[in-house]
């Protein structure tokens, strides 16, 4: 199926934005955007015709991504399982050493690290990355803006009845928290415990692992198995915004900033566009004059800073300056920016954290619950985003874009 991008004016009202952005989240949304797949690539051809419309010079850019995330890890979990097992049955130092592997080889897989095990075991597949340019393009400032186009597949771990029970029943605690929940700290933990209580002789702690392995494997395996949902708000919220930030310079040119527009593919196992235009584009882009925002799920009701992320260890972003100069935009565009928020996930804007690069990430959430609504559920539509968030989400970032030229 190919579809053709609309060519409405381009407008910097919040009424024309919003139609903007519907247009482009209800014509994506039907594309089962799996990474690497066929409606991937349809997504990214027509992101860059329409950024091309909006006015911006787009093209799209192929890449390789080794293919992960549930199938590439789930014999982890099983070896943990395995390993339990075996302990369980008298044997210590084997069992101990292939479950230490295991958790190993999930955290580093997980957090972005050399990720021996995806390299051994998946093949190279090719996504594609859309890249845009607009504002000043002989600006000494470059604003990079990252969304990604792809989408997950769904599985009833994402299931956020316990979360949203959890904000009713002690919603204090729910207020006190900034930092969200460590989702990765069970799939590691399991093997980790096999590995602690064989090497030291404790059935029961094996017995934890075991079971704990064991339902991993069952979530996993589902997942894997899974379709892939609509992902309006992971992330079509972000890709719309690219488009109607570019129309927003179009009508209001921002002279001597040079502005990014970047849609990566393959972000939803666990990054993988962004590599390759991290090794194509980072050279020419210095740290000293380079400023990038990430945008990942922006339609719900509430939008938030994040300041930091990492499945295990936080890594706080570099570019304390530039987060304060974002939210220094927001209160001069309305209200203030929720921030000095933290993700145990992760997003593609790790990549540009850990080059060096001033980073922000905004996302969006449900104040009482902080969940972000619908994430990786079958119910993530167009008709479900708020679509005055996402609006606010680039009245702020074409705010920062100005600010930076000054």
């Amino acid at each position: 199926m190919r579809i053709e991008p609309s060519t409405p004016p381009p407008s910097t009202t919040a009424a024309g934005q919003i139609g903007t952005l519907r247009e482009v989240v209800e014509a994506l949304a039907p594309l089962r955007r799996r990474a690497g797949s066929e409606a991937e690539r349809q997504a990214a051809e027509w992101v860059a015709a329409r950024l091309e419309r909006a006015g911006a010079s787009a093209h799209v850019e192929q890449e390789q991504f080794y293919d992960g995330y549930a199938k590439q890890l789930l014999p982890l979990a099983m070896a943990g399982v395995a390993a339990g097992v075996i302990a369980l049955r008298g044997r210590r130092l084997i069992p101990a050493a292939v479950a230490a592997a295991a958790s190993a080889a999930i955290v580093d897989d997980a957090s972005n690290g050399p990720r021996l095990w995806r390299r051994l075991v998946a093949a190279r597949r090719p996504t594609w990355n859309v890249v845009a340019e607009s504002g000043d393009t002989d600006g000494a400032i470059t604003a990079v803006v990252f969304a990604h186009h792809d989408a997950a597949p769904t599985g009833h771990v994402f299931d956020q009845s316990f979360q949203k029970w959890l904000s009713r029943r002690f919603p204090k605690l729910i207020e006190r928290s900034d930092t969200s929940l460590p989702v990765w700290w069970p799939v590691a933990g399991g093997p980790a415990l096999v590995a602690a209580g064989a090497a030291a002789g404790a059935r029961r702690l094996v017995a934890a692992g075991t079971a704990l392995s064991a339902v991993t494997v069952a979530l996993g395996a589902e997942i894997a198995r899974s379709d892939v949902v609509p992902g309006a708000n992971d992330n079509l919220s972000a890709v719309a915004a690219l488009v109607a930030l570019a129309e927003r310079l179009t009508v209001a040119p921002v002279p001597g900033v040079r502005v990014l527009l970047v849609s990566c593919g393959a972000e939803e196992v666990v990054q993988g566009g962004i590599y390759g235009f991290a090794a194509r584009h980072f050279p020419a882009l210095d740290p000293r004059c380079t400023f990038c925002l990430n945008l990942d799920t922006i339609g719900s009701p509430e939008l938030i800073m994040v300041e930091g992320e990492g499945p295990f260890r936080i890594e706080r972003y570099p570019g304390g300056d530039f987060r304060d100069l974002i939210a220094a935009a927001a209160r001069r565009t309305g209200r203030p920016l929720r921030r000095g928020l933290l993700a145990r996930s992760s997003t593609d804007a790790v990549i540009p954290a850990r080059a060096g690069y001033p980073t922000a990430t905004f996302a969006s959430w449900e104040p009482a619950s902080k969940v972000l609504s619908n994430y990786h559920l079958m119910s993530d539509t167009p008709e479900n985003l708020d679509y005055d968030t996402i609006e606010r989400a680039v009245t702020i970032a074409h705010a920062v874009v100005e600010d930076l030229a000054g």
